[in-house]
Parts: C-alpha cells; structure tokens; sequence
C-alpha cells in the first residue's frame, strides 16, 4: 500500500512539474519593420506605429523615445497591453527595447 501512495505521489510531482514547464510567455513581442508616428486612425491608442510586413502594431514606450527611430528599419522588444486590440486596431504593444 505504501508502494502504490508513494507511485502515486511521485506520479503528481512529475505532472505538476511538466506543466509548469510548458507555460509559455504569451505576451512578449519581437517585431521588425518601420517606425511612424501616429496620425488620424480609427483606434485612439498608442502614439507611434510599426509596420511589420502584413501586420501592424500600435506602440507605446515611457522607456524609450520612439521619434529617435522615426522611418527607420528597426527591431522592437516589448510587451502585449491586456486589453487589446480594441475598436477593430492592431495590437498594443508596450516597447521596452529598440534595436537599429
């Protein structure tokens, strides 16, 4: 019996412990493309743009100047803001991290 209790505890353990390493982070961003400012838009969120291919990403930063990358071909790091997409824009993201 203390077999079987002990088989079986060691059994939870191990499910616990692979689920834990399965969560993956849903919100961090890495996108490249074009920075512009952000002008007259359907959407009242962010202050600059990306343009990333097919996708575009509304942003926001208090970390980072983004007019510094204004046109330019850059890479941003950062973070989904829960709530978003709202009023049929593109996805919010709160950048931590621009590279050139």
């Amino acid at each position: 019996m203390k077999k079987i209790l002990g088989l079986a505890l060691f059994i939870a353990v191990i499910s616990g412990c692979s689920s834990i390493k399965d969560t993956k982070d849903t919100t961090s961003v890495t996108a490249s493309g074009t920075i512009q400012k952000l002008g007259m838009s359907t959407f009242q969120y962010g202050t600059h743009l990306l343009k990333a291919g097919n996708k575009t990403y509304a942003l926001k930063s208090a970390t980072v100047n983004l007019d510094t990358y204004l046109d330019k071909k850059v890479t941003v790091k950062g973070k989904k803001v829960e709530g978003y997409p709202i009023d049929g824009g593109p996805e919010l993201v709160d950048v931590t991290l621009v590279k050139l």
